[in-house]
């Protein structure tokens, strides 16, 4: 009887450890929540920098990309078919397939027969002057962190949208 009161007495402090530290946390996570915590719903996407292929949305999770320096973390949502032609960044890029199938190739030209596809959960990091090109099958969504400033160099510069305005 004695150890049947001990055992039930430790389970009930423990349980109220644990739900005293869940509380805790949990009221953390919401005071921190409108700047640095993001769920699926919360992601605000909008229009895609005019050096990116329209048709894209972007959403700015940390930093600013465009700046002088600093690390940056953004998603990019993509319609299916959705192409990025064959290019290269000075600084390195690290992206994961938030969900869609992301496709990439390299090389100069845009061959899609022979990219790979990459499901959801996929990570690869692009050195820097590495030409590559993406598109996505089906709907997909990417995010992409490094340092800034963020730069598309075309391999061919007739395919930078913000030449075409």
């Amino acid at each position: 009887m004695k150890r049947n009161l001990c055992l039930g007495l430790m389970v009930v402090l423990l349980a109220g450890i644990w739900w005293a530290s869940h509380a805790s946390t949990q009221r953390v996570m919401a005071a921190s929540a409108p700047k640095n915590i993001f769920t699926p719903d919360s992601v605000q996407f909008g229009p895609v920098p005019p050096f990116i292929p329209a048709g894209a949305q972007l959403a700015v999770l940390e930093g600013n990309p465009m700046a002088s320096s600093g690390d940056y973390t953004v998603r990019l949502k993509m319609p299916d078919g959705y192409r990025i032609p064959p290019h290269w960044h000075p600084k390195r890029e690290n992206v994961t397939v938030v969900s869609g199938t992301f496709k990439v190739g390299m090389g100069d030209q845009f061959q899609e027969g022979s990219m790979a596809s990459f499901p959801a959960g996929s990570f690869a990091y692009l050195d820097p002057d590495m030409h590559h090109y993406a598109m996505a099958s089906g709907e997909v969504v990417v995010q992409i962190h490094g340092m800034a400033p963020v730069q598309f160099n075309y391999v061919n510069p007739n395919d930078d949208p913000s030449r075409k305005k």
